[in-house]
Formats: structure tokens, C-alpha cells, sequence
């Protein structure tokens, strides 16, 4: 089967997380060939893998929002809209769950150029409709501008070649998710969703703290990201959580709960499971095993590591992971490290996270969203227990849900690094603790988190995205020949 898996930010350009999960799951059925169909946000980044690719990659296709967003238009065009294309044009706009096939037909190959459509007289008197109806107070130019840079991306992707194949698998909503979604319905072929995290509240976290969006906006672009959430959900055959709460937070955002799987992460505890124990040398050492970007809060880390310091210099930090992903928030790490004086606290850059974790004690993750971290199954299978944010499946993952393992660590609120310095002293100070911790941790990741059974379950949700996809094509034809 060809499955064409499509990527937004992640692989194969960043390396942990999510792109570690493509690229694991890409080796381990190597009876089926992948597409990589990857959105990234800088044409910068074009061809600059972070990966090896597996031999059954058989072609990666590489789109780039910034380069959408310089686009010029090339020719003059006139665009007649019918009654029908104008309404959902309008609902799209207003964020009002437009009827999406008849938004991927207008701007399929072929169709509609969406740089043309922009700044045709059609399409500025719908916006100028809009825009005095929704937002009488906004200036008409800002606006304009605003709802270019939202939709004229996606616009662009549909408006794209699209990749065949025999079925589409999205590893997140928004765009991704779009593009899935106007793929499976072009080629009339199956479609796949799985979610890390909850997507649109990630992004509404980051759009809250954003300096790039003016505050008159941010409803706007946060519309936007939930409007293409539901596109995806409605799309899609089956949609895949990694724990039983995201699954939730799926329906509360409109997931139709017959298509919901849960599908935990699982990771290679022939690998983990065997990291020896530290020996002792005097220092109690913490691994933290983290992309450097906002969303992971190293700056939390660091301000609860200061606190640490000032009780005690025998307890050391290592920041494990790739640096490159978003170089000014790096620097920014770096700077505070300087500025707060850390006499004891590293960044490492990529290591091999198996060798590197024989000289921790236990890990940390000060995230403020997340999923189901690979980074904490990982410890846990080392034997290392872990420090978390309270954040995405974090605390089930360290307590358990129903199983009689015990605690495998301390979770503490997000974006609190006094809690965060108590925790990291609280474990330090009792090696029993570490020690039982550590134990009870591996039992769980060996008993529920196995790669080899994540990888079991997806080849299963394929067969049933398939499943599915014949069901509704089943129920169309009946509801067709009906009327």
C-alpha cells in the first residue's frame, strides 16, 4: 500500500518528538510505501533533512508557508463566482464551517489561482461584506492583509499538485490536516488523523502569546485553527489520540466518536530497558531531553534550576537535544543561563539518548503542552524516574491509570518553576526514592508501552480507516439511489 504521510513542522526537517515517530514507524513497516508530504515554514529549510530516510520512503514532497506568502499575481483574470461558491466563500471566511468540497473543487490544480482569486474584484466585495458586518471597527486594509496571510496558504496547498496515493495520513490537524482532507477527497481514498496533542489548543496558546499577531486578530486566526480542526475531523475515516483524555478533547471539538481510536506512543525497550544504572560519583546528575522551543519551556527550567543552585552545587543539569530547530529562542536559553550565573547546568546539543541517559539519575520535562513525551517513556524504560508539567497524559504516565505499579515520578504545575525547584530537590535528596521510582516506571512502559504493539496498532487502524471508508461510500451510493 502506498500511504502518503502528511507532516507540518516536523519531519524531516526537526529531529525528537513527533519526526522521531514518523521515522519509526516509516522503518518498521517496511511493507508499505510512504509519500512524505512535509509543510514547513521556511523555504530556507528545503532539502535540509535531519533524517536518513528508509528505503521505503519512495518520494518526499516539500511545500513552504513563506514562500506561499511571497507569491505575486503573474496575469489578470477575471473570476465569476456562482451563488452557491459565494456563500461558502463567505462562511469560510467568517470561520462558519463552509461546505469544504466545494472550496478544494474551486481551488484544486487547475482551478482557481488562489493569488488571482485574492485580489479579484469578487472575492474584495464578499471581504468588504464581511468585514462590515463581523468587524465594522477594524480598518479595511489591515484586514485585507490579515485574511491574505490566513487563508492564502491554504489556498495555495490545495491549489497545488497533489500526490496520489492509497491512502492519506495526516499526523496533525491545521494545515496538514486540510491538505489530507483535499487529497483523499480529490483521489476518493481513505484518511487517517492522529493527533500528539490537541492541536488547535496548542496553537491557541501559541497564537495568546504571540507578538507576530495584532491583539485585534487573534480571535480571528484562533477561529481559523478550530474551523480547520473540524474540516479534519469531518474528513477523516478514523482519528487516532495517544490517551484516553485527548480522545475527549477530541469530541468536545466536534470529533465523531465512532471514528476515535487511542493509540499510545510505544518506544524501544529493547534499547532503553537495558541502560545500566548511574554510578555514583558524588553529583546527582538530571537529564532534561527536549527540543529547544518555546512550547518545551526551557526558560521555566533554568529559572527553577537557579533556585536549586542556591542550595546546593552537587546537583547538575544537562538540556539534551537538537538546538537548530529555532535558533533566537536557543540564544535566549543560553543568554538567561549566563545572565542567572548556572555554574552547573549544560546544553548538549543531539546525543544518543540511550548512552547519554547512563549518566543521569532521573529526567525532567518542563513543557507547557504536550502529548504523550517520548523523551519520559524513554526515561521510564531506562529505569530513570521523571519530573513533569502537569501537561498533556504526563501524570498518567507517572501514576498509572488502574494499574498497581506505583509512582514513577512528580508532577508539578506548568509554567511554576518554585514547585518545579522544590520537586527537583525532593528527588535528589532520597536515592531510595529514585531508585523505587525508577523500578516502578519501567514495569509500566514494559507492560503498556512497547513499540512493537504501537506499531501493531496503527497497521490495525489502517485496515479499519479502510473499513470505514467503505462504510461511507457504502452509505453514500444507498443515500444517493434513494433519492
Amino acid at each position: 500500500m502506498k500511504i502518503c504521510l502528511v507532516c507540518e513542522g516536523c519531519y524531516p526537517y526537526v529531529a525528537g518528538g513527533v519526526s522521531s515517530w514518523v521515522q519509526d514507524m516509516i522503518k518498521a513497516m517496511p511493507q508499505h510505501e510512504f509519500i512524505i508530504w512535509a509543510i514547513g515554514a521556511n523555504e530556507s529549510m528545503k532539502g535540509q533533512f535531519v533524517y536518513e530516510l528508509p528505503e521505503n520512503i519512495i518520494e518526499v514532497r516539500e511545500v513552504f508557508l513563506d514562500s506561499m506568502l511571497s507569491t505575486r499575481r503573474t496575469q489578470m483574470s477575471v473570476i465569476s463566482l456562482t451563488d452557491e461558491e459565494t456563500v461558502q466563500i463567505y462562511k469560510m471566511l467568517t470561520c462558519e464551517d463552509p461546505d469544504w468540497d466545494i472550496i478544494f473543487d474551486m481551488f484544486k490544480e487547475g482551478g482557481i489561482d488562489p493569488i488571482d482569486f485574492l485580489l479579484d474584484p469578487s472575492f474584495l466585495r464578499i471581504l468588504k461584506a464581511v468585514c462590515a458586518e463581523k468587524y465594522p471597527h477594524l480598518p479595511f486594509t489591515d484586514y485585507f492583509w490579515t485574511v491574505r496571510s490566513m487563508f492564502l496558504p491554504l489556498l495555495y496547498l490545495i491549489h497545488s499538485e497533489l500526490p496520489e496515493a492509497d491512502l492519506y495520513h495526516s499526523c496533525s490537524c491545521g494545515y496538514a490536516g486540510m491538505l489530507a482532507a483535499a487529497a483523499a477527497k480529490h483521489y476518493d481514498k481513505p484518511y487517517m488523523l492522529t493527533e500528539h496533542g490537541i492541536y488547535t489548543r496548542e496553537r491557541e496558546e501559541e497564537i495568546l502569546r504571540a507578538g507576530w499577531v495584532a491583539p485585534m486578530f487573534k480571535i480571528l486566526w484562533i477561529e481559523l485553527f478550530y474551523m480547520f480542526t473540524r474540516c479534519a475531523y469531518d474528513a477523516a475515516d478514523i482519528v487516532t489520540s495517544l490517551f484516553n483524555y485527548a480522545s475527549h478533547a477530541q469530541r468536545e471539538l466536534g470529533c465523531d466518536g465512532k471514528k476515535q481510536l487511542v493509540v499510545p506512543n510505544g518506544v524501544n525497550t529493547d534499547v532503553f530497558s537495558v541502560v545500566p544504572p548511574k554510578k555514583p560519583d558524588g553529583y546527582i546528575d538530571i537529564g532534561a531531553v527536549v527540543r529547544i522551543a518555546p512550547i518545551k519551556d526551557i526558560k521555566t527550567m533554568l529559572y527553577a534550576f537557579a533556585r536549586v543552585e542556591q542550595e546546593t552545587d552537587r546537583i547538575r543539569l544537562h538540556i539534551i537535544g537538537p538546538t537548530e530547530e529555532n535558533p533566537e529562542y536557543y540564544q535566549e536559553c543560553v543568554t538567561l543561563l549566563e545572565e542567572l550565573g548556572l555554574k552547573n547546568a549544560f546544553f548538549t546539543g543531539r546525543v544518543n539518548t540511550a548512552e547519554y541517559l547512563e549518566k543521569i539519575d532521573f529526567t525532567l520535562l518542563s513543557s507547557i503542552s504536550e502529548g504523550m513525551p517520548l523523551a519520559t517513556l524513554e526515561s521510564m524504560a531506562a529505569g530513570r524516574p521523571a519530573i513533569t508539567t502537569n501537561v498533556g497524559c504526563c501524570s498518567e504516565l507517572l501514576f498509572g491509570t488502574g494499574d498497581t505499579f506505583g509512582e514513577a515520578g512528580i508532577c508539578v504545575p506548568a509554567m511554576h518553576p518554585k514547585q518545579l525547584a522544590d520537586a527537583i530537590l525532593r528527588m535528589a535528596s532520597d536515592p531510595a526514592r529514585i531508585e523505587r521510582m525508577g523500578s516502578n516506571g519501567k514495569k509500566r512502559v514494559l507492560a503498556y508501552f512497547r513499540h512493537p504493539d504501537m506499531i501493531q496498532k496503527y497497521l490495525d487502524a489502517y485496515d479499519k480507516t479502510i473499513e470505514n471508508y467503505h462504510i461511507r461510500k457504502e452509505t453514500q451510493w444507498q443515500e444517493s439511489d434513494s433519492n
